[in-house]
């Protein structure tokens, strides 16, 4: 294997080569760029707060603490927050598929002479909306404010842009044939697109889903406009409370003398540890359905 990899750059000519190894170098550069902030970040937060202000944390953790950490986590809003939030992600995640994909799938239908049209006004709503004031009375007059369901239900629930992907999919990738030698044996629309269209879907429905369930996981404006019981605050809020604490409290024992300087180094460390304890279970599901993303990305963008 080594010696046909060695024959084969051998055949190249010098200027393929040259391009090979500029584009290599530039994907490992952009990697180091993207990933280095990401790896500060983790080994800030359980670093020496005194090293991290200093500068003298670079490449590794420093001076062992766990400090911001143990102030999150001591806060009970944040498992509070956490239930909160794992639940609309979940729960919020499975009815905006349950909503997205049969209207996709209902536009792909070219026998659907009314779906140019529709199309039309779900696009419309991409570039003009009714604003934050009418949404919230519209949020108000549907006795949706301060429930969870603000979460699950809202002008949101069916994301246009997934939509398009999702529809596109359907188009190039659900022949007719295959539905005109499904309805010889008495397949119904509902019962072809559950039992062929979504097994054949799963790269589109991977991506979508990661799709929403992020957004639902870093939802932020939600909690902040329509959620004012503690007990149903997703966790955003919950950290942007500590943040907001943590900072009050620096600046007042920066107003005291020298002790202020120490009060910020610690701040800044419960701020690293927030944006771990906010990314860390998008990061780790992530790897698990990348095959599924890569190949439902490339092929819902494809115009139909």
């Amino acid at each position: 294997m080594p010696s046909i990899t060695m024959n084969r750059i051998r055949n190249k000519k010098p200027t393929d080569l040259l391009f090979d190894v500029t584009v290599v170098a530039i994907c490992i550069l952009m990697f180091f760029i993207v990933a280095y902030p990401i790896y500060f970040i983790i080994i800030a937060s359980i670093s020496d707060p005194t090293y991290v202000s200093t500068g003298r944390v670079l490449f590794l953790p420093k001076g062992f603490s766990l400090f911001g950490y143990e102030q999150i986590f001591a806060d009970s809003r944040v498992w509070i927050g956490y239930r909160n939030t794992l639940f609309y992600a979940l729960f919020g995640t499975f009815i905006n598929l349950l909503l997205t994909l049969p209207a996709a799938y209902v536009l792909s239908r070219h026998e659907f002479k009314a779906r140019r049209f529709l199309m039309f006004f779900f696009i419309f709503t991409m570039f003009f909306n009714g604003g934050l004031i009418p949404t919230y009375m519209l949020m108000r007059d549907l006795s949706l404010l301060d429930t969870p369901w603000v979460f699950i239900f809202n002008p949101l629930t069916v994301n246009v842009f997934n939509l398009i992907i999702t529809r596109t999919f359907f188009e190039n990738n659900i022949p007719h044939e295959m539905f005109e030698a499904a309805t010889m044996d008495g397949c119904s629309h509902f019962k072809f697109f559950s039992t062929i269209v979504l097994p054949l879907s799963k790269a589109v429905t991977a991506v979508i889903g990661l799709y929403y369930l992020v957004w639902h996981w870093n939802d932020f404006f939600t909690g902040l406009i329509y959620i004012r019981d503690y007990n149903l605050q997703p966790l955003q809020i919950v950290l942007r409370d500590i943040l907001l604490s943590n900072q009050v409290f620096a600046e007042g024992a920066g107003s005291g003398g020298t002790g202020g300087g120490y009060a910020q180094r610690y701040a800044d460390q419960v701020k690293y540890g927030v944006i771990i304890v906010s990314s860390l279970p998008v990061l780790i599901l992530y790897p698990f359905i990348q095959k599924y993303f890569e190949k439902g990305v490339l092929i819902g963008s494809v115009k139909g």
